[in-house]
């Protein structure tokens, strides 16, 4: 919502806080416009915004930090005032919307329908009167001049502009009641921000030529003459120029009727104030393209912390993608090496059952042809047993001559079959003993190939844990030089991002002090400027002073000559006639005494007021200088005071972020440290507990054996050794 000021637009006075803080923050909302209402409300109860007297560099830091404004004036209605309070609230969210102001007492009051238009036709009428009112006494100066010819040189040096300015403007006001630009300000319309000032310029050539035209019963006869871009209308009482007079051309004369249409809406502005209007936009060009300049530096300012934070956090998401592929790169890899790991043990298990298998074989051939060596040795033995016992019996035989031959037979078959009963026995006990011990042997060749196997499987699941754990291990120091390079990275991108922002707020407050010191020379030159106008404007005053202590001189010096009449009259009416002589000498002295005191209290009169007007006028210009000092000095001061405020308020929040990221730092730390801890205690935990039921399935296994092997009668096979002719 602008204000009605138009001014003014671009100051900071009708902006809401949270629009102000938005430079730095974010955005805002409607409810700005809800504020700026608000400050309108104040600005037509007291014909000026809040902190209007007051820098817009400091109002700015005013209208932030400080309460909401109210209304300073006792005399307004109380819905007035709450509804000015209710669009003022601090806070956005606290602030009402459009829909809840029309809600309003305030807005749904009773009120008088024609209040609007009878105000304007009020204000219309003061400013017809006002416009009559210049044009009197301008009519009444051009009369005087033209009575008492023209001014002494000093004279019109001293109101040659004054004169000019208010003849243009009771010339405007002549056409009609609508408030045309004086001419005598078009200097100013050559700044490029006075748009409208610079379209009244182009077209200021016609509206002369239109005004000469219709306002003719004004002066007997004018000419129009042009310095540089100024036109001035004089009356020369019948004393014209010489040159011919130009006339308006097509264009021109089209420029003119286009004016003169668009002249024709009424406004409630009287020249004066439409030409100080002019002025007052023109001064404040300097500071609307200042505070635009700021507000542009803080949009800067912002922009360039966005883009920082956006390039920071771009750059810390492509780190933590980098890492975070690392970690799945070596996540991969170590899947991959295990994989590798339990190929390479299954294809040692295999080889290891395949050697076992054909040691087993080895070895029973072995067994078996030791065996069948035996059996063969063992055999021959008995042949060579069998035919001595049987050579030895023939020759028992033979000896013994008294059994008879049958007899002798019959005993020697029977000790044959002894024999080879005998030897059959000792034969079979051998075969027997041969595949005891060979079924012994193979079991306990089985016995030890599976607790072979089991030292593999054992150095198989160790190799297989180490190899997790120094992986796991591996992962833990890279992750903490993940940490690492993450924390020095974080304190790096704060580290940029603070130094960017303190070097903005110091090029901001640079810019601010730049500003104020250059709001305070303007200032002081117009102090200065109002000082010297006021001593080019002191002769003038001081003149009409010593005109109006002049005349009471002549008022009393016509007085006294009365009385001075009236006295002779009567000392002559009185006097014998030879005395007459003396009494008229003695008056004459004496009138001629009093006037001599007269003109010396003249004098004297004259000089003291001088003296006074020339002290109190420059008691008054010092007291002002001290006062501007002074309340320049409280502002510079005050932006001095919220500046360094805002330092402290940014150093504080560096502060807070450090101790924050230091924290983050720390705890996610902390985190990683407690994973790592845990990660480890889960691995040793996985190490024991599948070393555990390797060891006790092992065990198992191998007690089922034994178990097993005692069922088969084969004993302990733990301390078995393996002999050669133990089954002789």
């Amino acid at each position: 919502m602008a204000s009605p000021a138009n001014s003014f637009v671009g100051t900071p006075y009708w902006m809401a806080p949270e629009v102000i803080l938005a430079m730095d923050e974010g955005q805002y909302d409607g409810k700005a416009d809800i504020w700026s209402l608000g400050i309108t409300c104040i600005e037509m109860a007291e014909r000026k915004p809040p902190l209007f007297n007051m820098n817009a560099m400091s109002a700015l830091y005013h209208i932030a930090q400080n309460d909401s404004p109210t209304l300073q004036s006792k005399e307004w209605t109380d819905s007035f005032r709450r509804f000015v309070d209710y669009c003022l609230q601090k806070m956005p969210q606290e602030r009402p919307t459009s829909v809840e102001l029309l809600r309003h007492d305030f807005v749904r009051r009773d009120r008088p329908l024609r209040v609007l238009i009878d105000l304007i036709q009020r204000t219309k009428d003061a400013v017809r009167e006002l416009d009559n009112l210049q044009y009197r006494k301008m009519k009444k100066i051009l009369f005087q001049e033209t009575r008492n010819g023209p001014l002494n040189e000093s004279q019109e040096d001293e109101e040659d502009s004054e004169h000019g300015t208010s003849l243009n403007r009771e010339l405007d006001s002549l056409g009609s009641n609508h408030s045309i630009p004086s001419m005598s300000v078009s200097t100013g319309s050559q700044s490029s921000s006075v748009n409208s000032m610079q379209e009244v310029m182009d077209d200021s050539s016609s509206e002369l030529v239109m005004m000469h035209d219709d306002e003719s019963p004004v002066n007997s006869s004018s000419s129009v003459v042009q310095r540089k871009d100024h036109v001035f209308i004089r009356d020369e009482a019948g004393h014209g120029d010489p040159r011919p007079e130009p006339r308006p051309t097509q264009s021109v004369q089209s420029q003119a009727l286009h004016y003169r249409n668009r002249e024709r809406f009424a406004t409630i502005k009287s020249a004066s104030l439409v030409t100080r209007q002019i002025h007052e936009h023109e001064q404040e060009n300097e500071l609307r393209e200042q505070m635009s300049g700021y507000k542009r530096m803080r949009r800067q300012h912002q922009k360039q912390l966005i883009a920082l934070e956006n390039k920071l956090k771009a750059e810390m998401d492509e780190h933590r993608l980098k890492l975070q592929k690392e970690v799945e790169t070596h996540a991969n890899n170590s899947s991959i090496e295990l994989e590798k790991l339990a190929k390479k043990q299954v294809a040692i298990i295999e080889k290891e059952a395949k050697v076992a298998a054909a040691d087993e074989k080895k070895f029973q051939q072995q067994i078996l042809a030791q065996q069948k060596k035996d059996l063969t040795t063992f055999l021959e033995s008995q042949k060579k047993q069998y035919k001595i016992c049987k050579e030895k019996i023939k020759e028992e035989m033979n000896e013994d001559h008294s059994t008879p031959k049958k007899e002798k037979q019959e005993r020697i078959s029977k000790h044959k079959e002894n024999l080879q009963h005998t030897q059959a026995e000792e034969e079979a006990h051998l075969l027997t003993q041969q595949r005891l011990y060979y079924d012994k042997n193979c079991r306990f060749f089985k016995r030890k190939i599976m607790i072979k196997r089991h030292e593999v499987e054992q150095q198989n699941i160790r190799e297989e844990l180490n190899k997790k754990r120094t992986q796991k291990e591996m992962e833990h120091a890279m992750l903490i030089r993940h940490d690492e390079s993450t924390r020095e990275l974080e304190y790096r991108q704060l580290h940029t991002l603070q130094k960017l922002r303190m070097d903005l707020i110091r090029l901001q407050h640079q810019t601010e002090l730049e500003n104020q010191l250059e709001y305070n020379k303007r200032r002081e030159r117009e102090l200065h400027r109002k000082h010297v106008m006021e001593l080019r404007q002191q002769p003038k005053n001081l003149k009409a002073m010593e005109m109006q202590i002049k005349k009471q001189f002549q008022d009393t010096c016509k007085v006294q000559t009365k009385q001075y009449k009236a006295l002779k009259n009567h000392q002559l009416e009185v006097t014998p006639k030879n005395e007459h002589k003396t009494i008229l000498k003695t008056l004459k002295d004496e009138q001629t005494r009093k006037l001599a005191i007269l003109a010396e209290q003249y004098e004297q009169s004259i000089n003291e007021m001088m003296a006074s007007q020339a002290l109190r006028l420059d008691e008054a210009q010092e007291a002002e200088c001290q006062a501007l000092r002074l309340q320049l000095q409280q502002e510079m001061e005050l932006l001095n005071a919220y500046q360094s405020k805002i330092k402290m308020q940014t150093e504080a929040q560096h502060e807070r972020e450090l101790q924050k990221l230091e924290q983050r730092v720390s705890l996610r730390r902390a985190h990683l440290e407690q994973k790592i801890e845990e990660e480890l205690a889960a691995l040793q935990k996985e190490r024991s507990e599948r070393i555990k039921y390797l060891l006790e399935r092992q065990e198992r296994e191998i007690e089922t054996f034994d178990m097993e092997s005692l069922r088969m009668g084969f004993g302990n096979l733990v301390t078995l050794d393996f002999p050669k002719e133990d089954y002789r």
